[in-house]
């Protein structure tokens, strides 16, 4: 069951709704959005009925919502959200009416490196910064970041041309310092399913990029997004990035069927990340175009100024030609389905 508070619901409103549903044993988890504010109860319906919560000071609705995810369904809330990205002066939207182009190198490797790559992703049509500082990687061998030194260079990087950046956080201990530095926090594959992660996320009070799984199902990546919801951040940005088949031709196989499915079940933005589904700069172009074709919210692709020599999925980025092709599509496509650059404004809307 979820309770909609008005707009103009006071704190005293919302505690007090908090106190009736814990005095009959539930657990009330509550939600703050830009224009209002959404508290999931958990507990005996039966008994939630009877406390005639519709009645109580400030609140608007209440709704009994039959999907497992009651916060980032649509049934309580029909219009698509759209999230906005940034420090004011500079928040970028990511919803149905834009289209946000998110670039960067896959991995902080060193001051120069990153300003390039994130010039080159600014001149593409970019509007967001991702690179990783923490890279979680499949072998220990692998190059796994520089750490907070690759954050305190990401965030040099993202004031020095303007550009909000997203970045991932891999360990809960870790929530408060990357936030402190990241304007988005971004959930990898490989841990979608670490539940104190996401309800450290949830609580950080920045927007959230939750990648898919890599075996899970839609419903099971809706419920990971629960987890950041019911710490009370709707901030949610949902990125399709391959699941794991049987096919070996590409690195994971994009699902681009999740885009419309996502979108018709959850009121959250969803965007696609061509980059990692494919595992190879060839593709990353035409599956971008893809994206945008299903309606997808945006793309998050990987950008290097050289390759060869990166230390991070270099078969996957983008530069010179590749990425100019890259850039005309984000310019040319989403205009013919009615989407206009996601571009920063200088604030978000209240409502």
């Amino acid at each position: 069951m979820v309770v909609v508070m008005a707009p103009d619901a006071t704190p005293e409103d919302v505690a007090h709704v908090v106190e009736r549903v814990e005095a009959v044993g539930g657990s009330a988890f509550v939600s703050q959005g830009v224009d209002r504010t959404i508290i999931g109860l958990v507990g005996d319906v039966d008994s939630f009925h009877g406390l005639n919560l519709r009645t109580l000071r400030g609140v608007a609705a209440v709704h009994r919502i039959s999907d497992p995810y009651k916060l980032v369904s649509r049934q309580h809330h029909p219009a698509r959200s759209t999230i906005w990205v940034g420090k004011p002066g500079r928040q970028v939207p990511v919803g149905p009416a834009t289209f946000t182009f998110i670039a960067g190198p896959c991995a902080v490797e060193t001051p120069e490196q990153t300003l390039e790559a994130a010039t080159m992703a600014k001149a593409a049509g970019a509007s967001l910064l991702r690179g990783g500082a923490y890279k979680p990687r499949t072998s220990p061998y692998a190059f796994q970041g520089l750490g907070r030194r690759g954050l305190d260079i990401l965030a040099a990087v993202g004031e020095a041309t303007g550009l909000p950046i997203v970045t991932e956080v891999v360990d809960a201990r870790d929530v408060a310092e990357v936030a402190e530095q990241a304007d988005m926090l971004q959930i990898g594959t490989r841990n979608m399913a670490n539940f104190g992660l996401l309800q450290a996320v949830g609580e950080s009070g920045k927007p959230v990029l939750l990648k898919r799984g890599m075996t899970a199902t839609i419903e099971e990546w809706l419920m990971a997004a629960e987890y950041v919801a019911q710490r009370g951040n709707l901030d949610i940005v949902l990125c399709e990035r391959g699941i794991r088949t049987f096919e070996p031709a590409t690195r994971n196989t994009l699902d681009i069927s999740a885009v419309p499915v996502v979108q018709a079940t959850s009121h959250l933005p969803i965007i696609v990340d061509p980059s990692h589904a494919s595992g190879r700069k060839d593709l990353v172009v035409p599956l971008s175009r893809a994206a945008i074709a299903v309606g997808a919210d945006g793309i998050i692709v990987d950008v290097h100024p050289d390759p060869e020599v990166a230390l991070c999925d270099g078969p996957q980025a983008l530069h010179g030609t590749d990425l100019r092709a890259l850039a005309q599509a984000v310019r040319q496509i989403p205009p013919l389905l009615g989407r206009g650059p996601a571009e920063a404004a200088t604030a978000a809307p209240s409502g």
